[in-house]
């Protein structure tokens, strides 16, 4: 009994003390059972991605919680791009955790379930890349993997929102890129239980054609570059699908930006896309306590 309260006591410790540090403080996975994939989850450093993880079969969630004199008991599930042969861990995960966490924000990290590839998946990635038929292609066998990953991910923030904090009722879902796409499969998927209350897709790519809005579709943000060859069009086709069904959307376009930028800064219109959706999320009324 001593050396389980021990325990205890150590890991509230280890807690708080991450909590003063503003890093990741849980990971949880969404999923029972033994991954069933011969290749092993990587975490890397790639250019010109930067920190990347790859080869996800363990869906998984990391919560990076706000400091609580500020926080608001909202929470954002994050869902990183990358194709679906990667995901921007840090840059578009990570990063923008952090920033969720400086407006009180609570910020879920979603590692959803990828295309497998081994360490020469580059070259060929990049190809795929100027191909987007052939990409959707290789990409269809995990979207329904990839889109129970994001509504596991809903489920499991909504209905542990006392252990965190939060209001069930303000439960978000922030996607950029391929995690857009995921971002858009849950809501399109319309399971009440798993339907975010509000959503942000940061050029989203790789959407189905036609798209059709929800019934009760939640409130919609939807940010690109106009210059951004893999996202323009589906982007622009997300939004008018949510205006012509009456839902509450919001469609920000810069000249330039192209794709991909996350929370770097590089000097283009882009880079203050954060503090077009802080205005946003204020109009929404979830960065009030």
């Amino acid at each position: 009994m001593k050396v389980f309260d021990m325990r205890r006591l150590l890991v509230l410790f280890a807690l708080l003390s991450v909590t003063a540090s503003g890093d990741a403080q849980d990971v949880v996975r969404l999923r029972a059972g033994t991954p069933a994939t011969p290749q092993a989850e990587v975490t890397e450093t790639r250019f010109p991605f930067g920190k990347i993880v790859r080869n996800v079969s363990d869906a998984t969630l990391t919560a990076y919680l706000p400091d609580p004199a500020i926080a608001t008991g909202t929470a954002v599930i994050v869902a990183p791009g990358g194709g679906f042969h990667m995901l921007s861990i840090e840059s578009e995960g990570a990063a923008v955790a952090r920033w969720l966490n400086s407006m009180g924000v609570a910020a879920f990290v979603l590692k959803y379930r990828l295309v497998q590839t081994d360490d020469g998946f580059v070259p060929h990635f990049f190809q795929l890349l100027t191909h987007l038929p052939e990409l959707a292609a290789v990409v269809k066998p995990v979207r329904p993997a990839a889109t129970a990953d994001g509504e596991a991910a809903v489920r499991y923030v909504r209905a542990n929102a006392a252990r965190y904090g939060l209001k069930p009722n303000r439960i978000g879902m922030l996607g950029f890129s391929a995690g857009g796409a995921v971002t858009v499969w849950t809501m399109l998927a319309n399971h009440p239980a798993s339907r975010p209350d509000f959503a942000a897709t940061i050029y989203p790519g790789l959407l189905p054609d036609p798209i059709v809005a929800p019934k009760k579709a939640p409130p919609l943000f939807v940010l690109v570059a106009d210059d951004d060859a893999i996202a323009r069009g589906d982007s622009g086709r997300l939004e008018a699908a949510w205006r012509a069904s009456g839902a509450s959307t919001e469609f920000v376009t810069y000249p330039k930006g192209g794709h991909g930028f996350g929370m770097e800064t590089k000097g283009k219109p882009t880079d203050e896309w954060t503090a077009r959706m802080r205005a946003w999320m204020q109009s929404q009324g979830v960065l009030t306590k």
